[in-house]
């Protein structure tokens, strides 16, 4: 009996020993609160131009204006300079970084009117380029269609975050008007539906630390990681050991 009580009581240690529940891994842990607290919810998501991107404009009008119509769509992709500016058929540069796209669309309305009647604008983005690197699943630039790219979209995209990414000390690294920009959000907190980084802007990168868990191993040589290996597996046979015992001492 007493045998038995020895080889139960190292079972248990060792399963104990083997087991261990991962930290800060679940995302946004104190939801329930942040919902009771919340701010208000913001009104204005329209996303604003920035230097570099890409945009598609189309326009469309009557019938009798085709010919100056074709003029205007000649080409329908444009890049956004360094100084916020296109180069527009017919109204030549033409500032668009800042604004957003209604208003991008009002302004080449105002300028088309003088050669069309009533011209119909469209303004689109075709796409959002940000880069997911470190502990992600899928690291590398992530091309994604919304003309509002959120952080969990972008980490979706990239397959989630590895368990041995640090959730809590996300980077985000952004250019503003040839500024570079860093910023951090902790995605084990409700807070990041409120920070400035949740909206992505186009070529924004995410940076996933690694925890304390992977930088600890990346110290171990391919000895130590032999070592660990065996132990591993001696702990895990005197396990299966220990429980065959017991089930036989069980049966008398």
């Amino acid at each position: 009996m007493k045998l038995k009580q020895i080889f139960w009581g190292a079972s248990v240690a060792l399963m104990c020993s083997c087991q261990s529940t991962p930290k800060n891994i679940s995302y946004f842990q104190d939801l329930e609160q942040y919902i009771a607290n919340a701010p208000p919810s913001q009104t204005n998501l329209s996303p604003v131009i920035y230097c570099g991107d890409q945009l598609v404009i189309s326009v469309v009008a009557s019938a009798a204006n085709q010919e100056i119509v074709q003029q205007f769509n000649i080409s329908q992709n444009y890049l956004v300079d360094v100084e916020g500016y296109i180069d527009y058929p017919m109204l030549g540069r033409i500032r668009l970084a800042g604004k957003t796209k209604l208003e991008a669309k009002d302004c080449l309305t105002d300028s088309i009117s003088t050669y069309l009647t009533k011209p119909i604008v469209n303004v689109q983005f075709p796409g959002q380029r940000v880069t997911m690197l470190g502990e992600v699943n899928r690291p590398g630039p992530q091309y994604i269609s919304n003309d509002r790219l959120t952080i969990l979209e972008a980490i979706g995209a990239a397959g989630d975050l590895t368990i041995f990414g640090n959730r809590k000390n996300v980077l985000i690294i952004r250019e503003t008007n040839g500024q570079k920009e860093f910023g951090y959000i902790d995605l084990t907190k409700a807070d990041v539906f409120s920070s400035p980084y949740y909206y992505l802007q186009q070529n924004d990168v995410i940076v996933v630390d690694a925890n304390g868990t992977r930088k600890k191993a990346s110290n171990f040589g391919s000895a130590e990681n032999y070592m660990l290996s065996v132990y591993s597996t001696v702990l895990s046979t005197i396990s299966i050991l220990s429980s065959t015992i017991i089930a036989i001492m069980n049966m008398r």
